[in-house]
């Protein structure tokens, strides 16, 4: 897996590009959707936060469950763990991540943005990655399997490019919001509760639809007026006390799906 995994479809009009798991390029007739590595802003194109979603520090790093405290820094440990891919062909990729409970995982934070050397969680968990493309839209589909009754929050971080002009609107399901509004929000990111569609008007001159099934919610976020992370999330955080139970998460049915569809309108 050292090489970019290529999707594509009629004669190379819609393209995507996965490097490790990480969505890093997703074109339609030769126009870039998705926030350049190395571009001002993030440093990355797309992550998930699994299983809490949000800041531990408040809470001295500990997430409380049944099975006993885990030790997790910002968005969990997932983004730790490598992915590992499973196939892949012109249309579609899935990969994996597996991770077997209270294992002790390096946190790539420490020492320099946080205090903690090492995370655990308390539960085994597999967490799928699944690509598909055809001509209008790009599927990425997640499979997170555990024991029943683990619980866990979930995020997709996407991040999109953006034209530069200042005019980006963001439409939800119930309002516009203007990229003005986002940068009021800060660190926190401003929330859209109760909504499975987004409508980012005047990415890179077009308009993408990103619509979602079991998330129910979105955060979004930038500092910058290149970039802009469209975020769907299961719960939302920044304005708790951050102290992580399970009544303040979802108990896994086992096997929990979720899913993100892009589109270029």
């Amino acid at each position: 897996m050292n090489e970019p995994i290529l999707l594509v479809v009629n004669n190379k009009e819609s393209l995507v590009k996965i490097d490790k798991g990480e969505l890093i390029s997703y074109q339609k007739k030769g126009v870039e959707y998705i926030h350049q590595k190395g571009n001002k802003g993030w440093r990355k194109s797309d992550d998930e936060m699994f299983p809490i979603i949000g800041p531990t520090l408040k809470n001295n790093f500990i997430v409380h469950t049944k099975k006993g405290d885990s030790v997790l820094d910002q968005h969990g440990l997932l983004r730790e763990l490598k992915y590992s891919l499973i196939s892949s062909d012109y249309k579609k990729a899935k990969f994996i991540k597996k991770y077997k409970g209270k294992t002790l995982i390096k946190n790539s934070k420490f020492p320099l943005k946080s205090s903690e050397e090492f995370l655990y969680w308390t539960y085994d968990f597999t967490f799928e990655k699944y690509f598909y493309l055809d001509n209008n839209i790009l599927k990425i589909k997640f499979i997170i399997t555990s024991m029943k009754d683990m619980p866990f929050m979930f995020g997709y971080h996407p991040a999109f490019l953006l034209s530069n002009t200042g005019d980006e609107i963001i439409i939800s399901e119930r309002k516009k919001i203007t990229l003005s509004d986002i940068y009021k929000a800060g660190s926190n990111a401003l929330l859209v509760l109760n909504s499975d569609k987004i409508i980012l008007q005047n990415c890179n001159k077009k308009n993408l639809e990103i619509s979602t099934r079991g998330f129910n919610n979105f955060m979004l976020w930038t500092e910058v007026d290149n970039m802009l992370c469209i975020e769907p999330i299961t719960h939302y955080t920044s304005y708790t006390d951050q102290v992580f139970l399970e009544k303040n998460m979802r108990l896994s049915k086992g096997e929990n799906i979720f899913s993100v569809e892009i589109k270029v309108l």
